[in-house]
C-alpha cells in the first residue's frame, strides 16, 4: 500500500514540477513577440478495483495546451495587413501631396507669372524688356513642369527599389515558414501533442509576412499551413516556398511589377493581385495615384504647349515672318509587349490631334486573333479598331491610333499619351523678337467712305495656314446694289457668313454677298466684321501686316488662352485643370490618412481581443507558480509519508 502511496505522490510530483516548467516558460517568453501562453492539462491515472472500491494511482500530464485562436489571428492579420498597406501608400502619397500643393514650388505660381509676362507685353509689344520676360517667364515655367515630373520619376523610382526590396523580404519569410511547417509536421506526434513554440515561431513568421503582403492561410496535415497570396497564388505548400521575382514590365521597362517563378519563368502578376500589405500600398499607390499624377501633369504641359503653339503660328513676329512653334510638344509613348510572338509586324503609333478630349489614363492595344482593341486602362472601356485595315487612324480620346503589320494572337502594346508631357516640355523659341506677338493681316477703310460702316481689326484662324490662303497683297472689298453686297472677295475662296450663329457659306466665285451688319465673314481663315450702315461704293481693304512691332492682337489672343476653357471637352483651364489634380491627390492623401487611424484603431481592438486568449498575465502566472510550489511540496509530502510508513513496517518485522 505504501508502495502505491510513492507512486501517487511521485506522478504528482511530476506533475507540478511540469506546470512550474511551463508557468516559467510562460514568464520567461512574456515579451517575446508571437507567443502563445501554455498550460498543462492534466487526467486523473487510471485506478485499480481491490474488491472494495477503486483506488486512484495518482496523475497524468496529458497534454501541455497553447492558447491560441485562429480566427482571432486571422483577425489581427486582416487588421494589420490592411494598415500596413495604407501606412505605406501614406508615406507615398504625402511626398506628392506636399510637392503639389506648395505655394511656391508648385506649377499654379508658375503659370500665373508667365501669363502675366503674355499679358504684359500685349499692353506694349514694341518693348523689349516685356518680350524678354515672357522668354523668361517660359524657362521659368519649363522648369517647374520638368521639376515636378522629375520629383515624380524619383519617388517612381523609389517605389521600384522597395517593390524589389519587399519581394527579397517575401520569399525569405516564405522559406522560414516551408522550413517550420517541414519540422513541425515531423514533430507532430499521433497523440495529439504539439511542438508550441514553433508553431508560434510560424505563426509570429505568418503575421509578419502579412504585414508586406496580404495572405490565405489554410491549415493542412500533421498542422502545416498552406499559404497563398492575391487571388490565390500560393506562396507556400507544406515544406515546398515558391519565389516571387521583381522583373520589368514587357510593355515598360522603367516599371518594377512581381512575377510568380514556376518551372524557372517568371508569370508576371498584375499589380491588382497585391491587395494589402506594404507591398499592396505600393502597388496601389503607383497605379491609382502617381501615374494619375504625372499623366495630368503631362497632359496639362501638353495642352498649353499645343494650344499655345497653335495660336502662336497665327501671328507673326517683329520681323513680320510667320511664328512657329512656341514650346515643344510631347509625344506619346508606345511599348511593345517584348512576350509578342516572333515575327510579329504589328506596329502601332500614336499621336496627340485633339488635346481637349485627352483623359489621365494610359491605353492598351492588344489582339485577340480577329480584331485589334485599345481599351481605356482607367475604366477598362473597350474601343475596337475598325475597320482593319485601317483607311486612316481612329481617334479614340484626342489621340490617333495607326494599327500596321500583322500579329499573333495575344500580341499587345502599352500606350502612354501624356506620361512624357512635362520632361518633354521645353521652349523652342530663344529669341524676343521671335515671339509673334501681331497679327499676320491688318484692315482699314478709305476716310472717302459715305457711310457709317466700320470693319473690324480682323483675326486669322488655324485655316489661315492652308496653303495658299494667306494673304499675299491687299484684298478690297466693296459694298454695291441694293440691298447692300460685298464683292472682291479672292476669287479661289468660299465665304461664309455667319449670322446670330447661323452660317451660310457662298461658293467661290460668288460676284456679290450680302452685306450685314454684326455678322462674322469668314474666307481662307480671316474673319471680319462690320457695323454700321453702308452707301455703294464704300471699299475696304484687308491687307498683310507690315508693323509687326508695334500690333498687340495675337497677344492678346495668346493672353486669353489662360482663362479659356479647353480640357476636359472644353470645361476647364489650364490652371483649373491642374488645380482639380492638387485637389484629387489632397483628398486623396486625407482619404489614406483618417483610413489608416480607423485601422490603427480596429488593429488594437483585435490585437486585445487576442492577447486576452494568447497573452501571458504576469500577475496569472504568479499565481500559478504559487500553486504549483504549494502541489509540489504537497506531493514530496505524501511520498515522505509513503517512507515514513515502509519504515514501519520493516520496523515491526524486525
Amino acid at each position: 500500500m505504501s508502495g502505491n502511496l510513492l507512486n501517487i505522490g511521485k506522478t504528482g510530483l511530476f506533475a507540478a514540477q511540469v506546470g512550474l516548467s511551463t508557468t516559467g516558460h510562460n514568464i520567461a517568453n512574456a515579451n517575446v513577440a508571437g507567443y502563445s501562453r501554455q498550460t498543462i492539462i492534466q487526467s486523473s491515472g487510471i485506478a485499480q478495483n481491490y474488491g472494495y472500491g477503486f483506488v486512484g494511482s495518482g496523475t497524468e500530464v496529458e497534454q501541455i495546451k497553447r492558447y491560441s485562436d485562429s480566427f482571432l489571428n486571422g483577425q489581427v492579420r486582416s487588421a494589420q495587413t490592411q494598415v500596413s498597406s495604407l501606412d505605406a501608400f501614406y508615406s507615398q502619397i504625402s511626398q506628392v501631396d506636399n510637392l503639389l500643393s506648395d505655394s511656391t514650388s508648385g506649377l499654379s505660381p508658375a503659370l500665373q507669372d508667365f501669363f502675366k509676362g503674355v499679358q504684359d507685353m500685349a499692353s506694349n509689344p514694341s518693348s523689349a524688356a516685356s518680350r524678354q520676360a515672357v522668354l523668361s517667364n517660359g524657362e521659368s515655367l519649363v522648369a517647374r513642369f520638368q521639376g515636378i515630373n522629375d520629383r515624380l520619376s524619383e519617388i517612381r523610382q523609389g517605389v521600384n527599389s522597395e517593390i524589389t526590396a519587399k519581394v527579397g523580404v517575401i520569399n525569405s519569410y516564405a522559406q522560414q515558414i516551408g522550413q517550420l511547417n517541414d519540422k513541425i509536421s515531423q514533430l507532430t506526434t499521433g497523440s495529439g501533442a504539439e511542438p508550441n513554440d514553433l508553431m508560434d515561431a510560424r505563426d509570429q513568421l505568418i503575421a509578419d509576412l502579412n504585414k508586406e503582403v496580404k495572405t490565405t492561410v489554410t491549415r493542412g496535415n500533421n498542422n502545416s499551413l498552406t499559404v497563398a497570396i492575391g487571388s490565390g497564388q500560393p506562396l507556400v505548400v507544406g515544406n515546398k516556398a515558391f519565389e516571387l521575382a521583381a522583373t520589368t514590365s514587357p510593355t515598360d521597362l522603367s516599371r518594377v511589377q512581381v512575377g510568380l517563378v514556376t518551372a524557372g519563368k517568371v508569370t508576371v502578376l498584375p499589380d491588382s493581385t497585391f491587395t494589402g500589405g506594404e507591398l499592396g500600398g505600393l502597388m496601389e499607390f503607383r497605379s491609382g495615384t502617381l501615374d494619375r499624377t504625372q499623366n495630368s501633369l503631362g497632359r496639362v504641359a501638353i495642352t498649353l504647349a499645343q494650344t499655345f503653339n497653335e495660336q502662336h503660328r497665327l501671328g507673326i513676329d517683329a520681323a513680320g515672318n510667320p511664328g512657329g512653334d512656341f514650346f515643344t510638344v510631347g509625344a506619346p509613348v508606345v511599348g511593345r509587349n517584348i512576350n509578342n510572338a516572333v515575327g510579329s509586324t504589328t506596329d502601332v503609333k500614336a499621336a496627340i490631334v485633339d488635346p481637349a478630349a485627352l483623359t489621365q489614363s494610359d491605353y492598351s492595344v492588344s489582339y485577340d486573333g480577329s480584331n485589334y482593341t485599345v481599351t481605356r486602362l482607367s475604366d477598362k472601356k473597350p474601343f475596337q479598331i475598325t475597320p482593319f485595315p485601317q483607311t486612316g487612324p481612329q481617334t479614340i480620346d484626342g489621340v490617333a491610333f495607326t494599327v500596321t503589320g500583322s500579329a499573333s494572337a495575344g500580341d499587345s502594346f502599352l500606350v502612354r499619351p501624356t506620361i512624357n508631357g512635362a520632361s518633354d516640355f521645353s521652349m523652342k523659341v530663344n529669341e524676343r523678337n521671335s515671339i509673334a506677338a501681331a497679327a499676320p493681316i491688318s484692315t482699314s477703310l478709305p476716310l472717302s467712305n459715305k457711310g457709317t460702316v466700320t470693319i473690324s481689326e480682323g483675326t486669322v484662324d488655324a485655316s489661315y495656314l492652308t496653303p495658299g490662303n494667306a494673304l499675299t497683297a491687299p484684298v478690297n472689298l466693296t459694298v454695291g446694289g441694293t440691298p447692300a453686297g460685298l464683292s472682291g472677295f479672292p476669287a479661289g475662296q468660299a465665304v461664309t457668313v455667319t449670322t446670330n450663329g447661323v452660317p451660310t457659306t457662298y461658293p467661290a466665285g460668288t460676284p456679290s454677298i450680302p452685306f450685314t451688319a454684326g455678322a462674322n465673314y469668314n474666307f481662307g481663315g480671316v474673319n471680319l466684321k462690320f457695323a454700321g450702315t453702308p452707301v455703294a461704293g464704300d471699299t475696304f481693304t484687308v491687307a498683310p501686316n507690315n508693323n509687326g512691332t508695334a500690333d498687340n492682337r495675337n497677344a492678346r489672343l495668346l493672353g486669353n488662352l489662360q482663362t479659356k476653357p479647353i480640357l476636359d471637352g472644353g470645361k476647364a483651364t489650364y490652371q483649373s485643370a491642374y488645380a482639380e489634380l492638387v485637389s484629387f491627390v489632397g483628398n486623396k492623401t486625407r482619404e489614406v490618412q483618417v483610413n489608416s487611424q480607423a485601422g490603427d484603431t480596429l488593429l488594437k481592438q483585435v490585437t486585445a481581443a487576442q492577447q486576452d486568449v494568447s497573452g501571458v498575465n504576469l500577475d496569472e502566472e504568479a499565481t500559478n507558480l504559487l500553486k504549483y510550489q504549494q502541489a509540489y511540496q504537497a506531493a514530496g509530502k505524501v511520498m515522505q509519508m509513503a517512507s515514513t510508513l515502509f519504515d514501519t513496517i520493516l520496523s515491526i518485522g524486525r
